[in-house]
């Protein structure tokens, strides 16, 4: 990549910052969980970074934020690595086309969710690492540490207590599913542990480093270490390009055009395979809980730099 295209980049986010900034503010903050209703709804920040390790970024984006749901790749990623296709017997790859926490389409497919990034399916996934690791809450936040190169990424206790004590969906959702025999440990074991998974928080520029290896076909370009194999990586792209963004991944796919996740903390992370990888952080959602200013800082990004993957 040549130096000229480098500059690029960052003129490139800076001209999105301020042409989103003279954009009408909209959307609302996840009040649902109650600590993420206290995060500032104005912080806006973005990082982007390249297979070959050119940096570029603009407002918070070295503020630490709650990743939520984004943090379920990093677990499919383990378990995916732990199980082998034998984990497809216990979650689908399909869109699901309804809530992230819907109990009919679970009830109906008798407790196997259409995919990895649901409550449902996150929950399984949570449910695999407990049976595969000997204790998976330091395995997980090790591996998010060592993919990001901050050995200082945790947990926060503050969130994931909230999130429990609204967890009452999630509670219905995996006792419906233990009915069904699709979880094997204890229910409760199983709500901590993907609370806790949910209440990871990272910057921008650790979200983009740590989905970097995504963009490289399996192996971590900083260190060359491979993460896992080429069809591996191939397969979770897959998942994120068609259930990334709850029921609105056809609408992030038409805009923007890239593999990617995002979460009710306001964060979205994508990747350009080859190129590079992206986190942007604005808290305010839309009604299918992505971030307003998030999705379209991407879909700009695309269209600027013609970097959709169609």
């Amino acid at each position: 990549m040549k130096n000229i295209e480098r500059m690029n980049y960052q003129n490139i986010l800076n001209n999105i910052e301020t042409e989103i900034s003279q954009i009408k503010d909209t959307g609302n903050v996840a009040t649902y969980i109650p600590e993420l209703g206290l995060v500032n709804p104005n912080k806006f920040g973005a990082h982007l970074i390249t297979t070959d390790n050119y940096n570029c970024s603009f407002g918070d984006s070295n503020e630490a934020f709650s990743i939520q749901s984004i943090s379920k790749v990093l677990a499919l990623t383990l378990a995916f690595s732990l199980e082998d296709d034998n984990l497809w017997r216990r979650v689908g790859v399909e869109p699901s086309g309804t809530s992230f926490n819907s109990l009919i389409q679970l009830e109906y497919e008798r407790g196997i969710p259409r995919n990895p990034f649901i409550n449902a399916g996150a929950l399984v996934i949570c449910d695999i690492l407990i049976t595969r690791l000997k204790n998976p809450k330091p395995i997980i936040l090790e591996f998010a540490r060592k993919l990001s190169g901050n050995s200082g990424i945790d947990y926060c206790k503050r969130v994931s207590e909230s999130e429990r004590q609204i967890g009452y969906k999630n509670a219905a959702l995996i006792y419906l599913m233990k009915s069904f025999g699709n979880i094997e440990n204890e229910t409760e074991t199983v709500l901590d542990f993907y609370c806790t998974l949910c209440s990871i928080e990272m910057t921008c520029k650790d979200l983009a480093q740590s989905f970097l290896f995504l963009a490289s076909y399996g192996i971590n370009p900083l260190n060359n270490e491979r993460v896992m194999s080429v069809s591996k990586s191939k397969r979770i792209n897959a998942i994120m390009q068609l259930c990334g963004f709850y029921d609105e991944a056809g609408e992030f796919s038409f805009k923007v055009g890239l593999p990617g996740k995002s979460g009710v903390g306001g964060g979205i992370v994508a990747i350009q395979p080859g190129k590079y990888s992206i986190a942007v952080w604005s808290p305010k959602l839309n009604g299918k809980g992505n971030s307003v200013k998030g999705m379209r800082t991407l879909e700009l990004l695309t269209t600027k730099t013609q970097s959709s993957i169609f």
